[in-house]
């Protein structure tokens, strides 16, 4: 063979070896290594990747067991670890669409009480970022639905299931929610009192005030009322709300001391 033909040969030869190794790469990403594996082998590989941390290899094999096992108990409790795992990879909307796809499908499971539980974690955990307020974030555009909907799912475990393994959790935790909820809204009316705009910073104290019972934040609720009736010259309204934060806090800091420094955490009240 000439040079020249060798040459004109050499594109021809390549592209039909790119085509070979393609077609070679094709048929190993297409192989199931689980293919003769039973669904015990299949459960057991993907709680040791999860174990293990390695969340991304533990799901798709969660996965494929709740199709190898569909209808058994080992796929139920495939498709609660699946979105535990789905939970702690960081994929919060896939975990919380994986709990609820559980509960539609089998309502009468008797792991439905680790479903709900499951659900509420899951939105307490990412709710955390409701208190990056404490980086100095503005405090107007912080979103609570994701502890709102903890609170709701823990609620259903508690009335559902009040002897659940899970229950006595899930009630500290919904305390700890209803508390953030509540300093939320004092922090927010303070935000709106150091700007200047009073009557924002009062509805929002009142908000917290009638939605809440009984929690650390509605002292200092009260005495943002008053600071905010006084700015305003609205002195009956400021003696009164004075007369009840002295009444249900004889030994407030607040009258003499005025505002918490900021770095104070509010956790630090309780």
């Amino acid at each position: 063979m000439t040079l020249r033909a060798k040459l004109s040969a050499a594109p021809t030869l390549l592209a039909l070896c790119g085509a070979a190794a393609l077609i070679a790469g094709c048929s190993s990403t297409q192989e199931d290594r689980t293919a003769n594996w039973s669904p015990n082998r299949i459960y057991q590989e993907a709680k040791e990747e999860a174990d293990g941390g390695s969340y991304d290899k533990a799901i798709p094999l969660f996965e494929k067991l709740e199709g190898r096992a569909a209808g058994t108990p080992l796929a139920q409790q495939a498709q609660l670890d699946k979105a535990y795992a789905q939970f702690r990879s960081g994929e919060r909307a896939q975990a919380i669409a994986t709990v609820d796809r559980f509960m539609k499908l089998h309502p009468a499971s008797p792991a439905i009480d680790y479903a709900l539980y499951l659900k509420g974690v899951i939105n307490f955990n990412d709710d955390l970022g409701m208190f990056a307020w404490l980086t100095r974030q503005d405090l107007s555009e912080r979103d609570q639905q994701a502890a709102k909907e903890s609170f709701l799912a823990f609620k259903e475990l508690v009335t559902r299931f009040p002897e659940s393994r899970y229950a006595q959790d899930a009630r500290q935790r919904m305390n700890y929610v209803v508390n953030s909820l509540a300093q939320y809204e004092v922090h927010v009316a303070r935000y709106y009192y150091t700007r200047g705009a009073y009557l924002a910073a009062i509805n929002r104290a009142q908000i917290a005030l009638a939605d809440y019972r009984e929690v650390p934040a509605l002292e200092e609720a009260l005495y943002i009322m008053v600071q905010s009736y006084d700015a305003l010259g609205m002195t009956d309204l400021r003696d009164d709300a004075k007369r009840v934060l002295t009444t249900n806090y004889p030994n407030s800091t607040y009258l003499t001391q005025g505002f918490r420094a900021k770095d104070d955490p509010w956790w630090k009240l309780w």
